[in-house]
This record gives structure tokens, sequence and C-alpha cells, in this order.
């Protein structure tokens, strides 16, 4: 095969690099990683219990998803629209209010606990982000209250609780 028949065959090439890098990053999670590093308890009730579960899961999901994404850059030209995946440069102000929402989940999870770094995190990358609708920064209460209750409750799954007790 030559370069010019695989440029014919390839109609988005940037999806199909994309495609074959998280298909060998899935791989790795699925068959390497989660069976080696993830260790089950001996006495397993349920399957779904099981630590390796949601990362196998999420792998499983992954290597599916990669394999779309091959296939989509062999078959789909999207030269002659307009691609709205173009990414475009953010501002300054943006990325040192993203790097700095990492850095307060980060530095601040252990000792102020899962929601209120959560909700701090998340209020930061709304202002990094101009929402404008006020009624979406009540997700940034909802959604780490929501997921640490099932994180804590469904899943059972420690995570760290603020200092005044949520």
């Amino acid at each position: 095969m030559t370069p010019s028949d695989f440029k014919r065959r390839v109609k988005d090439p940037s999806d199909v690099v994309a495609g074959v890098i998280l298909l060998s990053f899935s791989l790795v999670l699925v068959f390497y990683l989660v069976p080696n590093y993830i260790n089950e308890p001996p006495i397993l009730q349920n399957p779904m219990m099981s630590p390796r579960w949601l990362p196998g899961i999420v792998g499983w999901l992954i290597l599916l998803f990669s394999i779309l994404l091959i296939l989509q850059g062999f078959l789909l030209d999207r030269s002659s629209e307009e691609d709205e995946r173009n990414i475009e440069k953010g501002t300054t102000r943006r990325f040192i209010l993203m790097v700095a929402a990492l850095v307060i989940y980060v530095s601040l999870f252990e000792s102020m606990g899962a929601v209120f770094t959560g909700i701090l995190a998340t209020l930061v990358l709304f202002v990094a982000h101009p929402v404008r609708t006020w009624w979406v920064y009540s997700l940034a209460f909802v959604f780490p209250i929501a997921v640490t209750f099932i994180f804590v409750k469904v899943m059972n799954v420690p995570l760290p609780i603020s200092p005044i007790g949520f």
C-alpha cells in the first residue's frame, strides 16, 4: 500500500490516530492494569461489588468507542463540511482557572472532604467557562453531592468527609 492509497482510504486521519491511541490505552487497561493491580476479595457475594467492575466497564467502553472512532475515520469524509471539532485556543485566564480548579481539588480533597472541594472546583470551572445562566450554578452543588452519595452509599467507596460533617 502506497501513501497515496492510504490517504484515499483514510478520510479523517486525526480520528484514526486518536482511535488507535485510545484503543492501545484501553487494551492496556483491560488486559494488564485491571487484572494485575486491582485485587478482588476472596469472598465476593456479588460480581458488581468487585473493585474491578467499574474500571473493567470503563475499559471495555473505551475499547468500543475507540473502534467506532477508527471506523469513523475510515468511513466519514468531513472535509466538505465545516468541522465543529476545530480546537480554538482559549484565553490565558481560562487556562489558569482550570489549573486552579485542579489544584484546589487535589490539594483540599483529603482535608476538606469530597463534597466541599467538588463544589469549590466546579464553581471555579464555571467561572473559567463563563456560564451566564444562573440556575446552572446550582449544578455545582447538586453534582458533587450526588456523586459523593453514589460513591459512599451505593458503591461503598469511602470518601473523605469535611470537618463540618458533610
